[in-house]
């Protein structure tokens, strides 16, 4: 149900417009004045935003100014007995999504507020899509760990090194390896990820390598590989620790000759692609028990970054935390809900096993079961 703000200094025109909007079925919420609305816009989330231009305090115009000074790009509709044309543009001209004159046309109302309606949706569908395809996600925190793992990145991304990611699940070896194509020479190619772990040993060549048609039973057609898709880019081969031992000899192969060849097929095909790979595991072990190459570890770790746990680095976790109030916020069309400051000391003291990932999941849900202020007993209640 769309939740739109009255913002009028005359009760009986709240009353009036309250009242239309619920037989509509809207829920709405009021504000006597410009600056009891301006409050309950920064606290609050609403779809539209009925606003007139006389009021004390703060009139219609200067709200408006306010609310487009702080980022808030919720669709505003003036409404006023006081205005004439030159009024209406120069309250579009300031962001105001339109003007209505009073007394308001009934149809014409219901008419503006749905197509504000219809803007706020497709205002957040975008800023979903941008944060999907857009820059790639900052690493957040200053503890001394994750300040070496940047001016690592800083100085090995611009070169062709590969690189070897180490840390348990959850910790941000993905975003590490992310940033190093991002501040890559090649990141206007595309990074491929292959989750080796996720991939059964007997199909992980041709999805690494592809196929010709005909290959094998369910090869109804060529496939192109990983390594191809990648050509010019990034290969990602996350949990490599997990890959088979046939599959790791031809990964030695494609690394040292700059060739791979489908299965199936007899044609070399030359790739340029950088490889970053991760692990949760220690490889050195995996070669003790002869479960990894030891030529194909010293190939890829030519350098190596270790991503530590949460519980490595717990001072970065406030910083964390507030990061993932805004974003998730962001996602729900939310304002972004603040935390008490013995709630962020009971988010230290936790032992995360589940690294960031876990964290993210305890504030998503914290945002969606407490109240406006996360306190230290929402965090003892459902971390």
């Amino acid at each position: 149900m769309a939740k739109i703000l009255i913002i009028d200094d005359e009760r009986a025109i709240r009353n009036v417009l309250k009242d239309i909007l619920t037989n509509e079925g809207f829920q709405t919420d009021e504000a006597a004045d410009g600056e009891e609305g301006f409050k309950k816009i920064t606290t609050a989330a609403y779809d539209a935003i009925l606003c007139d231009i006389k009021m004390p305090k703060l009139d219609g115009i200067e709200l408006l100014q306010k609310l487009k000074e702080a980022g808030n790009d919720t669709p505003i509709i003036i409404i006023s007995g006081h205005g004439n044309i030159e009024t209406a543009v120069d309250a579009v001209k300031k962001g105001a999504f339109d003007y209505i004159a009073k007394p308001p046309d009934l149809n014409r109302l219901l008419i503006t507020i749905r197509n504000a309606l219809d803007r706020t949706s497709l205002v957040q569908e975008t800023k979903v899509l941008k944060r999907k395809v857009g820059k790639v996600q900052e690493i957040i925190g200053n503890s001394a760990a994750i300040q070496k793992i940047k001016d690592t990145i800083d100085k090995v991304a611009p070169t062709d090194a590969r690189v070897l990611v180490t840390g348990e699940n959850g910790s941000g070896k993905e975003l590490v390896a992310r940033w190093l194509h991002a501040n890559s020479l090649r990141n206007q190619a595309p990074i491929i990820e292959v989750n080796c772990a996720a991939i059964p040993g007997e199909l992980i060549e041709s999805e690494l390598f592809g196929h010709e048609k005909g290959s094998f039973t369910s090869a109804v057609k060529q496939r192109i590989g990983k390594f191809e898709q990648a050509n010019g880019g990034t290969l990602f081969l996350d949990e490599i620790g997990d890959m088979s031992l046939s599959a790791q000899a031809k990964v030695l192969r494609a690394l040292q000759e700059g060739k791979i060849t489908r299965v199936g097929g007899e044609k070399e095909i030359a790739v340029d692609v950088r490889v970053i790979a991760a692990t949760n595991k220690d490889l050195l072990k995996e070669v003790e028990a002869k479960n990894f190459r030891l030529d194909l570890y010293h190939r890829l770790g030519v350098i190596l970054i270790q991503v530590p746990s949460l519980n490595e680095r717990r001072d970065d976790i406030p910083l964390l935390v507030d990061h993932f109030l805004e974003a998730i916020a962001g996602e729900y069309g939310q304002a972004k809900k603040s935390i008490a400051p013995k709630a962020i000391e009971g988010l230290k003291a936790h032992n995360w096993t589940g690294n960031i990932r876990e964290l993210r999941n305890v504030v998503e849900r914290l945002i969606i079961l407490s109240g406006k202020e996360i306190t230290a007993e929402d965090v003892k209640n459902y971390i």
